[in-house]
């Protein structure tokens, strides 16, 4: 491999083209209008809404129609007719129309976080491809490099000046080097058939070989008061205290008599009566155990708050420190590789007979290694940073 090949390749690694930064934030723009679980999911969404709603209505109102022949036919007949409207008392309808303004907001941002993971879930498998694009490069420059030391030996074995052993580790080098090719290919295939599952099985074409600008992140105690402000599940979450104490103020509402009223018509004897219609239902028994009930769910409400407060300060805290220490070694292998030359090295030490074939081997997969194991680390340094801002999505 020459000395341009080892430059442009670590050139690439710092750099990054304005088109693939648009590329990687289109797919995701495609993404979020074809993937079909947000799709369902946003229909969930609108009916579990109306829902909420449909809870705050009145009751449907009852009509009654009662004749009555009489015996003996002297008598006459009796009609009775009865239109009346029950509702709830008076209070309970304010507190429900706050408890559904609440749920519906709660299941907003449940919707919220659920395509926040799906766009992280697309996003990281787009890291994962551009990080096995860099790497198929690199397999494929190896191939062609091992290719041409085949036909050189090859050539000097046809004319005398060369030896079978040569030629055999070349060979053997090459077979290596296609199995990973092949393995490499069948894993760029999967991610983007995973892609194109996550784009409604519409084909999706990335192609990005480089990630996108590197974000200065702030420090932790900044970043985790913007996630606290971001997090659609942390707000979630105070919400769900607020929203279980609004059904204790419900269930209390609704604990109290309920009151109907209408219109009452009686004819009889060829007598009419008409009037206003007034009842009250008294609660004695239905709504027994419910405000018990919703008061145990409100203290629950508060222990699944600060569960979930705890975990998500743990969880990033760890990210964080996981960002740090790979930040750290990311940096130490640009370092280091940007002042190495040694596949140019190795080609002419192996031309002017200094080392065998098998050292030039050795030292080449060597150097190799330590580079696949650079990529490796750039790219779970991006996968950790999409994780740690999935919130901004």
């Amino acid at each position: 491999m020459k000395k341009h090949s080892i430059i442009l390749l670590l050139t690439c690694m710092v750099s990054f083209p304005l088109l693939a930064q648009k590329n990687l934030e289109q797919v995701l723009m495609d993404i979020e209008s074809n993937n079909k679980t947000l799709q369902a999911q946003l229909q969930s969404l609108e009916a579990r809404k109306l829902a909420f709603k449909s809870d705050i209505r009145l009751y449907n109102p009852n009509i009654e129609y009662d004749f009555l022949k009489g015996q003996p036919f002297s008598v006459g007949n009796q009609t009775d007719i009865l239109v009346n409207q029950a509702f709830d008392f008076p209070t309970a309808y304010s507190r429900k129309k706050e408890l559904a303004s609440g749920q519906s907001t709660q299941a907003e941002l449940d919707f919220l976080s659920g395509r926040q993971g799906i766009l992280l879930e697309a996003k990281q498998t787009m890291f994962s491809l551009i990080y096995r694009y860099k790497l198929q490069q690199q397999i494929e420059e190896r191939k062609a490099a091992t290719e041409k030391l085949l036909q050189d030996f090859e050539k000097k074995l046809s004319t005398g000046d060369g030896n079978i052993l040569d030629v055999n580790k070349a060979k053997l080098q090459l077979i290596e080097i296609n199995k990973d090719y092949q393995l490499n290919t069948a894993q760029i295939n999967q991610l983007l058939q995973h892609l194109s599952g996550l784009n409604g099985g519409l084909d999706i074409s990335f192609t990005a070989t480089h990630y996108p600008d590197e974000l200065s992140l702030p420090r932790f105690e900044e970043l985790f008061e913007e996630m606290k402000s971001l997090d659609p599940m942390w707000r979630f979450y105070e919400l769900e205290s607020s929203t279980a104490k609004k059904q204790v103020e419900v269930m209390k509402a609704m604990a109290l008599p309920k009151l109907e009223a209408g219109y009452r018509y009686q004819g009889i004897l060829g007598a009419t009566f008409q009037g206003f219609h007034v009842g009250t239902t008294i609660p004695l028994w239905e709504n027994k155990y419910r405000v018990r009930q919703k008061e145990a769910e409100l203290s629950f409400a508060g222990l699944q708050r600060v569960d979930y407060q705890n975990d998500r300060y743990y969880w990033l805290k760890q990210k964080y420190e996981q960002y740090e220490k790979l930040a750290s070694t990311l940096q130490e292998y640009r370092e280091v590789l940007g002042t190495l030359n040694s596949i140019a090295y190795l080609d002419k030490a192996l031309v002017l007979g200094h080392i065998s074939t098998i050292e030039y081997f050795m030292e080449s997969n060597y150097f190799y290694m330590a580079y696949t194991n650079y990529l490796q680390t750039e790219n779970e340094y991006y996968q950790v940073m999409a994780e740690l801002l999935r919130f901004r999505l």
